[in-house]
């Protein structure tokens, strides 16, 4: 698992308020408890810890963020762009 999948999990395991052991990429967001103020302040969090910006909004997160997987791929793919700029 590479430095950034695992730094989004332990983001998601907070949030979620789950150990990161149980944690895995398929649960989904929605199944894991994640209050929708949660879920803005863990898009937050994300963004600073990984010098990004994450394109969504509150209404529509749920729409992007389906899966722990999907949350790690799209925050991967921002800071390979990121580097690579």
């Amino acid at each position: 698992m590479t430095e950034v999948a695992e730094g989004v999990m332990e983001i998601i395991a907070a949030a979620s308020k789950r150990d990161r052991g149980t944690l895995q990429a398929s649960d989904w967001l929605d199944e894991l408890g994640i209050a929708s103020l949660e879920a803005v302040e863990m898009i937050f969090e994300l963004e600073d810890r990984f010098g990004i910006e994450i394109p969504v909004n509150a209404n529509n997160a749920g729409e992007v963020f389906k899966t722990v997987a999907d949350v790690v791929r799209l925050v991967e793919g921002l800071v390979a762009a990121k580097d690579a700029a």
